[in-house]
């Protein structure tokens, strides 16, 4: 039976999007065939799917360049069964035949603990043998472990250097990270006007981080001349990127009126957004609201279990204060 002609089958055909198979479930080298058999069985279905096969047998031929994009493919299940553990496999493999993109590819799911055992050490090794072929990515990487002492000596001067190298090698995240460092003088000289620069352009790079480390920049007027209306809409660019502090740094000047016109209700609904993805000060600012009644209904059991959700999220100023005895 054809892929096209679905309507007299009472079974699902290979090309049905409801066959649903758990590859995880399966050992290893069964999960493996059955990868190759039903990337088969699709290339008649789609190209995408053809050419994820022929980039299968690439890799088998020994094509390091093609088991990195074989491997891209099964970590998304673009056209394949996603498979974690296979990407990781196979990155390792290309890794090896020194494609700079699959060893950080390999460190970013050894740091997160994607179908390998998380392994920050091991992580560091493979961002700094990307970063030295040349994939900006890896540098980025590495300089964050550095910056933040994660399994490696804390090492802020060189995090800055790592941040500049990709900044200059075209990586936005990179020009962001290296724009927060100058932004708290960490590893380099303060200097928040460089740090606006830097943040400017990653921001406009897509990085969402940046135009909040941007917006921070024009309401507090360092470095730029303040401007909260600009703060605002680089805050809304930030919180439509999901970076979850734009939405609060938002919601702060929406409860205030500041570079947009006072409106409680839309600074909750900031609030409750952040919350839900457990920003402990939102919690209690929302807490307040409801608390108060100030754009939401007044309800102050709601109020009481935001604010204890907040301390317990680790914001100090929710946490109840001793009383001197």
């Amino acid at each position: 039976m054809s892929c096209g002609s679905r309507a007299a089958s009472p079974r699902p055909t290979s090309c049905d999007p409801a066959v649903h198979l758990n590859p995880r479930v399966l050992p290893a080298p069964v999960r493996t065939l059955l990868l190759a058999v039903i990337a088969i069985a699709l290339s008649g279905c789609n190209p995408g799917a053809g050419e994820a096969r022929r980039l299968r047998e690439a890799c088998a031929a020994g094509d390091p360049a093609a088991c990195n994009a074989f491997g891209l493919k099964l970590r998304k299940g673009e056209y394949v069964l996603e498979d974690e553990a296979g990407a990781a496999g196979l990155f390792a493999r290309a890794c090896e035949g020194d494609v700079a993109q699959s060893c950080v590819a390999l460190g970013v799911m050894r740091q997160n603990g994607e179908g390998v055992p998380h392994d920050s050490a091991l992580a560091a090794g493979l961002f700094r043998q990307g970063c030295a072929g040349g994939a900006m990515e890896g540098c980025t990487s590495l300089g964050v472990l550095l910056r933040d002492g994660d399994s490696v000596t804390r090492d802020l001067t060189a995090a800055a250097d790592l941040f500049q190298r990709a900044c200059d090698g075209g990586q936005p995240a990179g020009c962001s990270h290296l724009g927060a460092s100058y932004a708290r003088g960490e590893g380099v000289g303060q200097d928040p006007a460089r740090a606006a620069g830097l943040f400017q352009r990653a921001c406009d790079g897509d990085v969402p981080a940046a135009c909040l480390g941007l917006g921070e920049l024009y309401a507090a007027g360092a470095g730029v001349t303040r401007d909260v209306a600009r703060a605002a809409g680089l805050y809304r660019q930030a919180c439509d990127g999901k970076e979850v502090a734009g939405c609060v740094g938002l919601g702060d000047l929406y409860a205030a009126g500041e570079g947009v016109a006072q409106d409680f209700e839309q600074a909750a609904g900031l609030y409750r957004q952040a919350c839900m993805r457990e920003h402990a000060e939102a919690c209690y600012s929302l807490g307040v609201l409801h608390q108060n009644g100030t754009g939401v209904p007044r309800q102050p059991g709601r109020a009481a279990s935001l604010i204890r959700r907040s301390c317990d999220l680790g914001y100090a100023e929710a946490c109840p204060k001793e009383r001197p005895s």
